[in-house]
């Protein structure tokens, strides 16, 4: 029993990272990722600065070298004749006294001060250990959800991609590592395979694969595959023979595959030998009962839209009943599903309104919030990836009219809406299934506003997103892809206040791409006379 344990202490990996600072969340959205473009650029161009100085500093040494070079050989030939001379004389003490001390001081120059002082400066608007884990994650999201292989992102072969990029050996087994920390092994071992096979195919790398085969053993082992995970210590041991933790695994496997033959043996009586079952992956911690539904929607998959009723869904021109501001330009009016009722709105917002929004919500850019059911209060949320900002109308005239426009078109009062929401994803941003309306188990979630519940969603594309990105609605199979200057609009609720359960819908990842939406939560009061109750339950 003593061996045993002391066995597992010698398999047990441990890896610590650094404790990370107060940040900004770089990762929950790619419009403030782009400042660290221009963050690195200026670090470059101080650098090249820093380098030409360098430059600079070597040249007037090397000039100097050349020079004394060749006075020393002139000097050699004849040491005393050439001292003779007074002038020389004069020279050599003036030389060695001052000069050699100036060139002494020219060589301890520091020339980085400008580049260093940049640098100090700039690294407060770093990234740190929390973004680089949440882009490692958002890439395992992304993998799942679209259903990539390790090669295929490794090779940078994503749809829409306009700058190609590329994985190295050690970036694969940095995402590894991260999957490691986060006892993710499924994700660790599929990418430490990958960079196993880069390093395999002669990558030149500053990791060895040793290193990549302690990992990849362990979380194979992790998973339940015994006989996978000892073929893959001896491989370490084939490179490492004195590896310490490799021979102290090896020693452990072997001695549980030898006991549970044994336990096999006693069990059935068959004399033959047996493998060891892998253990079934574990419900992972942000398992969700209609993931699978979701990622295919996300993927274009399993929509659920019959022809007979793809015949019932129309374009339309809308003028808002008579509303004079659309008589004589009636918006573009699309169906995009039935049950619930999803329609979308065409050229409904200019794209000089939409850089306003933006330029109005970039600098208030914060971590998105939701509403936490047993407190009521607004909280981050792993399964939102995103950072939003809160517009009111009389902070600008654009966002004024926006809200007015979502008025005439909805025949509903704006003036006990939330105000107008702005997102932009992140890296592999999305936001998981949900309702926009309290359940009856949520009696406090809009307690605080006193507008009631969420009766409908106006929601605003843009931007168009080169893959991935869509609003699906799992419950009822329906799939939304994001178009510039369009909106979609729905009800959350049925006319009897009842909260319609269909429209419980999810914002898939981002794969390749930019995406900025805003919202608009219109509430029940105020719409008393313009969406009247009706007697049933469900209408």
């Amino acid at each position: 029993m003593k061996s045993s344990k002391m066995m597992w202490c010698v398999l047990m990996i441990g890896i610590l990272l650094p404790q990370s600072s107060a940040h900004p969340g770089f990762f929950t959205s790619i419009g403030q990722m782009t400042d660290l473009i221009h963050t690195e650029k200026d670090l470059v161009t101080s650098l090249k600065d820093y380098i030409k100085a360098e430059e600079d500093k070597l040249e007037q040494i090397k000039k100097w070298a050349e020079k004394l070079d060749r006075l020393t050989s002139t000097a050699t030939k004849d040491p005393e004749g050439f001292v003779g001379h007074p002038v020389n004389a004069f020279k050599l003490m003036k030389r060695l006294n001052t000069e050699w001390s100036e060139l002494e001081n020219l060589i301890l120059k520091d020339m980085s001060d400008g580049f260093i002082s940049n640098l100090t400066i700039q690294r407060q608007y770093f990234p740190n250990d929390e973004d680089q884990v949440g882009a490692a994650k958002a890439l395992f999201r992304l993998q799942d959800t679209y259903n990539l292989d390790t090669d295929t992102i490794s090779k940078g072969n994503l749809p829409g991609v306009i700058h190609k990029s590329f994985l190295t050996a050690e970036d694969c087994f940095e995402l590894g590592k991260v999957a490691y920390t986060e006892a993710d092994y499924y994700h660790t071992e599929l990418w430490m395979e990958q960079a196993l096979m880069q390093l395999e195919e002669g990558e030149v790398s500053t990791i060895d694969k040793v290193s990549v085969l302690d990992y990849l053993s362990y979380a194979v082992y992790q998973q339940g595959d015994l006989d996978k995970a000892l073929l893959l210590t001896k491989k370490l041991l084939e490179l490492d023979p004195e590896h310490q933790r490799a021979n102290g695994n090896l020693r452990y496997f072997e001695y549980i595959m030898t006991k549970e033959k044994d336990t096999n043996k006693s069990a059935s009586g068959d004399q033959s030998d047996q493998k060891s079952t892998p253990k079934k992956k574990g419900i992972a911690v942000d398992y969700l009962p209609e993931r699978q539904k979701y990622e295919m929607l996300c993927r274009g998959e399993g929509i659920k839209m019959t022809p007979r009723r793809q015949k019932k869904l129309f374009c339309r021109y809308h003028d808002g009943n008579r509303n004079p501001k659309f008589i004589l330009a009636p918006a573009k009016q699309e169906d995009e599903w039935d049950k619930p009722r999803i329609i979308r709105f065409h050229d409904i917002i200019s794209d000089a309104e939409i850089e306003v929004v933006k330029d109005l919500a970039k600098p208030r850019l914060s971590r998105a919030t939701v509403h936490d059911p047993e407190t009521g209060k607004l909280t981050t949320a792993q399964y939102r990836v995103s950072k939003s900002a809160w517009l009111s109308g009389y902070e600008d005239p654009v966002v004024s009219r926006i809200n007015m426009r979502i008025q005439d078109l909805t025949g509903l009062d704006v003036s006990t809406a939330e105000e107008l929401q702005v997102a932009n994803y992140g890296v592999g941003g999305q936001y998981e299934p949900h309702f926009d309306f309290a359940r009856k188990d949520e009696p406090d979630a809009f307690r605080e506003l006193g507008t009631g519940n969420r009766i409908a969603t106006w929601l605003f594309y843009m931007s168009d997103v080169s893959a991935g990105g869509a609003t699906v609605f799992p419950e009822v199979g329906a799939s939304v892809w994001p178009k510039k200057g369009t909106a979609v609009f729905w009800y959350n609720l049925f006319a009897s206040g009842e909260g319609d359960y269909s429209t419980r819908h999810a914002a898939c990842p981002v794969l390749v791409g930019n995406k900025w939406v805003s919202n608009k939560w219109l509430h029940e009061r105020g719409q008393e006379f313009r969406r009247p109750c009706t007697l049933s339950e469900l209408e």
